[in-house]
């Protein structure tokens, strides 16, 4: 029983690990290496591969790895069907290699076992798929701990707690192969691509003019074109020009996205440019909130309901996932649904189908799924209140929203947008902000973010008498001392205590009474957070929600 709950509590640290490593990164090729290093140290695996598979000339190569020198990943090339690699690739099943010595089918290609460590060493190797089709695999080599050599009873009980161990690991590896797909599917795309180009390269030196032509609608041969700005998002900053090369890559595509970010970023915004990007463009986009309604009504709301269903149902009714047939619906706090609704998103994520309420005939949908919270899922899942396997099926891309903090030369571009908006809806003609709202706008911290924003803007437009926004016109949390007429009067070390416990109050509330969150947030160690605190008498427990 102890050995299971280790085992429980080191896999949710690793796919946790490997969940923050496909979020926080933006290279894809130094997310494939990072997953490989964490199952490195996670998983006591001597050898990890990534391969992809390329669809033109079915050659199945290896694209990142760890353990491998150089040479070695060069030699790994495989065709579908040969070798274990090429057998999982043509399949799509996972394939379990106990003791590579006993098994033929083991190409070793890349030739970096030594016979000497070949000895219970056991291979596997999982698929990585897009949907339904295979675009690579994801496998890793690794020394079993006691390799029994007793006879009797004894051998076939250690023989069970072998499998038993590998089937651990298999379990583990798919979950990997999954989170991993979208950044795979990537890699290939742009495999394939570079080899198209270096062809269509080596016929211009060459120069074989008729073949060329015949090439140059499938291979551009000039530079990618700089990412294009969604035309509901308003930004410029670099996290924003990263934001938006993350929806450039989802959108062409099917997977299921998470949309993470706090409130007031725009999340909603996020969703709507990759469903108008994407092939699904001119079918329906169903936009849902998840914690707007009583949990009784979410499920008739999400999956509808038959005639006579409960108290009510006078007639069938079509719910949001049927709307959206062939097209997509977004789930805005999808951490607020109860276990079971979220049992049920998973099985329509899983199997594209779903019952009515009080219904017995199964629907089938074709729905992406686009989800967004400002939870910690990873926290809800450690007090029971998020599903772990809904988890990471909504995680296989998740997309973070900056906060506007850290996109500060932003906030005039969104300001003058707002100051248009609400001329037009209030028949005002404000003509400018004034320099002293400018320097109050950016030295805001904006805790609530682009709505916030908006808010202020809205408020001030209407307040406005002489066609400017002027200091006084903003809300009363955006007043400096000078602006208000109150000018501070106390010393330096008062202004800066003041001041310090101010950011010390925001980062408890940011984290809900977490100090050591909160601490690590203003980069302080947790002894000087806990001297501060009872410095200005903090009482962190009535931030906690």
């Amino acid at each position: 029983m102890l050995i299971t709950q280790d085992r429980d509590h080191s896999s949710i640290s690793l796919l946790a690990e490997v969940s923050r490593t496909i979020t926080n990164e933006d290279d894809i090729n130094k997310v494939l290496r990072l997953v490989l290093f964490i199952m490195s140290e996670n998983m006591n695996m001597l050898r990890g591969m990534i391969t992809i598979l390329n669809r033109d000339s079915g050659e199945i190569v290896i694209n990142e790895s760890f353990g491998l020198t150089e040479t070695e990943r060069g030699r790994g090339r495989y065709q579908i069907g040969e070798g274990v690699i090429g057998h999982v690739v043509k399949t799509g099943k996972a394939v379990i290699v106990p003791s590579i010595n006993d098994e033929p089918l083991f190409l070793d290609r890349t030739k970096s076992r030594e016979k000497s460590t070949k000895e219970g060493l056991c291979f596997i190797c999982i698929p990585i798929k897009a949907g339904t089709e295979i675009i690579g695999t994801l496998s890793a080599d690794r020394q079993l701990e006691a390799v029994v050599s007793e006879k009797g009873s004894k051998k076939a009980k250690a023989g069970e707690a072998s499998i038993d161990v590998l089937q651990y690991y298999v379990d583990q590896l798919s979950i990997i192969a999954a989170m991993i797909s979208q950044a795979v599917r990537l890699k290939q795309l742009a495999h394939e691509e570079s080899l198209k180009l270096s062809a269509a390269q080596t016929l211009v030196i060459s120069g074989t003019p008729s073949l060329l032509s015949s090439h140059q609608d499938e291979v551009p041969m000039k530079s990618a074109s700089p990412i294009e700005r969604p035309a509901n998002i308003i930004g410029n900053t670099k996290p924003m020009i990263s934001l938006y090369s993350m929806i450039d890559k989802i959108a062409t595509t099917n997977a299921t996205a998470l949309v993470l970010g706090e409130s007031g970023v725009g999340k909603e915004l996020v969703a709507s440019a990759i469903h108008f990007k994407s092939r699904r463009a001119d079918k329906a986009f169903i936009k849902f909130n998840c914690a707007a309604l009583p949990e009784s009504i979410v499920e008739s709301e999400l999956f509808g309901h038959e005639k006579g269903a409960f108290t009510g149902a006078l007639a069938t009714r079509q719910g949001r996932f049927e709307l959206a047939h062939n097209g997509t619906i977004f789930l805005d706090e999808v951490g607020e649904l109860s276990l079971s609704v979220q049992a049920k998103l998973l099985r329509i994520i899983q199997e594209k189908e779903f019952e009515r309420v009080g219904g017995s005939k199964t629907i089938k949908v074709d729905v992406r799924v686009i989800a967004a919270t400002n939870r910690n899922l990873e926290e809800l899942i450690r007090e029971g209140q998020f599903r772990e396997d809904l988890y990471y099926r909504l995680n296989i891309f998740p997309i973070t929203v900056p906060p506007l903090r850290e996109r500060k030369t932003d906030i005039l571009l969104l300001a003058d947008y707002f100051v248009e908006k609400y001329n037009k809806a209030n028949q005002k003609g404000v003509r400018r902000i004034s320099t002293t709202s400018i320097d109050m706008l950016m030295r805001y911290h904006w805790p609530g973010n682009v709505r916030e924003l908006q808010n202020c803007i809205e408020r001030a437009v209407i307040l406005s008498e002489d066609n400017v926004i002027h200091g006084y016109h903003l809300p009363p949390t955006l007043q400096t001392a000078e602006s208000s007429g109150t000018p501070y009067t106390g010393s330096l070390q008062q202004k800066l205590d003041a001041l310090e416990q101010e950011m010390i109050m925001e980062a408890l509330k940011r984290t809900q009474g977490n100090m050591t969150r909160a601490a690590m947030q203003l980069g302080l160690s947790d002894r000087i957070m806990g001297l501060r605190i009872k410095k200005f008498n903090i009482d962190y427990r009535k931030f906690r929600a």
